[in-house]
C-alpha cells in the first residue's frame, strides 16, 4: 500500500482514509488507483516515483502506476458501467450528481486542504478550486435533464428526428495546477451526457482525484463509472490506444498533446485538448489603473503563476507605463509567501524543485537578453524550519522586455510578468497576435467600442474585458491555434461528449428507380 504523512490541520479527517499518528502527523496507508468502486492496490514495482509535498519537499509516497493489466481492468470495468449509466434517464444520472457535489460541498475543506498538501498552492485558492469542481458538476447535473434532439418535419407527412447520445468510454488525463477542479471538469459533462470515465492523474499530483472517485462512489454510482489509474506516459498511451475508448480529453502542454492526438487518430477517436498558452494583457492609457494592475496580478500570479491561460506578456500604452510599473512592482512585493495552509499566505509553493530551477533558469535568461527585474524572481526560503526545503520563489515582474525575448514567446508557467509597451491599438493587436499560442487574452479600457473592437480581432479561445481569469462554469474555455481543440464547461461541451444520430421516417410509400 500507499503510505504517507500529510501535514493538515488536527481536525481533519478524509472519508475515513486518515488516521493519527503518535507524532501528530497523519499517516496515509490507502492505494490511490482506483476502479469498480473501490481503491486497488497494485503489485510494486521497482520503478515506483517518489511524489513530493511542495511546500515541504517532504516524499508524500512512492507513485504506484499501472501497467497493460490494471489499465485493462480499469476499462472494462467502465464499459460495464457505461452500459448501464447510459440506459438511466437524464434526470437519474442528474439525481447522483447532485447528489455527489453536495458530498464535495459538506468536504470542502478537507478536500482543499489535501489539495494543497498535493500541489502547493495556497488553501484559499484551493478553496475556490474545490467550488468550482462542485459547482461544474452541479451545473452538469442541470444540464443532463434537458440533453435532446432535433424534431425535422418533411414532405408527404414524412420526418426526421436526431438522438444525442453517449459515446461510451471517456479518458481523461489531468494536470498537475488543478487536480481535483481537472478531474471534475472533464469527468461531470462526460457523465452527464451518459459516458463512463477512467481518468488519469498527472503522477505529480496523484492523491485528490481518487477522493473525487470515493464521492461518486458514495453518491451512488455504479462501480466503474469513474475510475482513476496512476501512471505518466505509458500509462496514458496504454489508455489512449485502448479499443474501448471512445474519446480522451487532456489537458497538459503543447508537445504532449500532439503526441495524444496523433494516438488517437490511429482510432478515429475524437479529442479534446486544453494546452498551453502565452496570452497577451493590453492595457490602454484610459484604463482604470486600479483594476488593470489588479488584473495583471491575477493574470500573472495565481497558483504561483502555474496557470495555461495567464496573460503573462502585459502590452502597457506607454503614456502610463511607468505609473503601471510603479503600482504594479509595489503590489506584487506585498504578497506574503510562505505556508499554504495559512489562511494569510497568497503564494504558495511551485510544484516541483525540477520545474522550479527551470523558472528561476526563464529569470536569468531575461537577464542576459536584456530584461530589468523590477522585483523578485529568486528563490525563498521561509524561516519556518519545516518549510526551509520547499519549491518557493519570490513573484517576478520583469520590465524593459521585447518581443523577442524567451520570457515573451515561451510558456514559462511560473510567477514571472513580463511587461512591454506599446503606442498604437493597431500596433499591439498586431504584437498581441503573433503567436502560435492562442488560449486567452484580455483588454483593460474604459472605451466600450475599443473594448468590443479589439477583442474581436484578438486570437484567442478565452477573452475578457476589465478583468482576467475569471472562469464561470457556465462559459465554455479553450483556445485558438495551438492551444488546443474543443472546449471544457459550458453547454456547447455537451456536443464533445456525445454523438448525433440521424433517424429518417417514411410515411408513405418507397419511391424507388429500380
Amino acid at each position: 500500500m500507499l503510505a504517507f504523512a500529510l501535514r493538515l490541520r488536527p481536525s481533519t479527517g478524509l472519508y475515513g482514509v486518515l488516521r493519527y499518528a503518535s507524532s501528530g502527523s497523519i499517516d496515509v496507508q490507502a492505494p490511490l488507483n482506483f476502479w469498480g468502486g473501490v481503491r486497488r492496490k497494485i503489485q510494486p514495482q521497482l520503478d515506483n516515483e517518489p511524489v513530493y509535498e511542495p511546500s515541504t519537499g517532504r516524499v508524500l509516497c512512492q507513485l504506484e502506476a499501472a501497467g497493460a493489466a490494471e489499465v485493462e481492468q480499469a476499462v472494462q470495468d467502465a464499459q460495464s458501467a457505461f452500459t448501464l449509466w447510459s440506459r438511466m434517464t437524464g434526470m437519474e444520472r442528474s439525481r447522483l450528481m447532485r447528489a455527489a457535489a453536495l458530498i464535495i460541498e459538506r468536504r470542502r475543506e478537507e478536500i482543499a486542504e489535501m489539495e494543497v498538501v498535493n500541489n502547493g498552492k495556497s488553501i484559499t485558492e484551493a478553496r475556490w478550486d474545490v467550488d468550482s469542481a462542485r459547482q461544474c458538476i452541479e451545473y452538469y447535473a442541470g444540464l443532463a435533464c434537458t440533453l435532446a434532439g432535433q424534431h425535422v418535419q418533411l414532405g408527404g407527412g414524412s420526418f426526421a428526428y436526431t438522438r444525442r447520445e453517449p459515446l461510451g468510454v471517456c479518458v481523461g488525463i489531468g494536470a498537475w495546477n488543478y487536480p481535483f477542479q481537472i478531474a471534475a471538469w472533464k469527468s461531470a459533462p462526460a457523465l452527464a451526457c451518459g459516458n463512463s470515465m477512467v481518468f488519469k492523474p498527472s503522477p505529480l499530483t496523484p492523491v485528490t482525484a481518487v477522493l473525487l472517485a470515493e464521492i461518486y462512489a458514495q453518491a451512488g454510482a455504479p462501480p466503474g463509472l469513474f475510475n482513476v489509474v496512476q501512471g505518466g506516459q505509458e500509462t496514458g498511451g496504454l489508455l489512449v490506444h485502448h479499443p474501448l475508448v471512445a474519446k480522451v480529453s487532456f489537458t497538459g502542454s503543447v508537445p504532449t498533446g500532439k503526441k495524444i492526438m496523433e494516438m488517437a487518430s490511429k482510432g478515429v477517436k475524437p479529442v479534446t485538448l486544453e494546452l498551453g498558452g502565452k496570452s497577451p494583457l493590453l492595457v490602454f492609457e484610459d484604463s482604470d489603473l486600479e483594476n488593470a494592475v489588479k488584473g495583471a496580478l491575477m493574470a500573472n500570479f495565481l497558483s504561483q503563476g502555474q496557470v495555461c491561460s495567464n496573460g503573462t506578456r502585459v502590452f502597457v500604452q506607454k503614456q502610463i507605463l511607468s505609473e503601471f510599473l510603479e503600482e504594479v512592482v509595489r503590489r506584487t512585493r506585498a504578497i506574503p509567501i510562505g505556508d499554504p495552509l495559512h489562511d494569510s499566505t497568497r503564494m504558495g509553493a511551485l510544484v516541483s524543485l525540477p520545474h522550479l530551477n527551470r523558472v528561476l533558469g526563464f529569470v536569468e535568461q531575461a537577464k542576459k537578453e536584456g530584461a530589468a527585474v523590477l522585483t523578485g524572481g529568486q528563490r525563498y526560503r521561509p524561516s519556518d524550519p519545516r518549510l526551509q526545503g520547499g519549491y518557493y520563489m519570490t513573484p517576478c515582474v520583469l520590465g524593459a522586455c521585447t518581443d523577442d525575448m524567451a520570457c515573451v514567446r515561451e510558456e514559462i508557467f511560473g510567477p514571472v510578468m513580463s511587461v512591454l509597451s506599446f503606442d498604437t491599438e493597431e500596433e499591439v493587436l498586431r504584437r498581441a497576435n503573433d503567436s502560435v499560442l492562442g488560449l486567452a487574452a484580455g483588454v483593460f479600457t474604459r472605451d466600450v467600442q475599443r473594448a468590443h473592437r479589439v477583442v474581436e480581432r484578438l486570437q484567442a479561445g478565452s477573452c475578457f474585458i476589465n478583468n482576467y481569469n475569471v472562469t464561470p462554469v457556465e462559459l465554455p474555455f479553450g483556445g485558438y491555434k495551438m492551444s488546443g481543440v474543443g472546449r471544457e464547461n459550458g453547454q456547447v461541451t455537451a456536443e464533445y461528449y456525445s454523438q448525433l444520430k440521424t433517424v429518417y421516417v417514411e410515411m408513405g410509400d418507397v419511391d424507388s428507380l429500380f
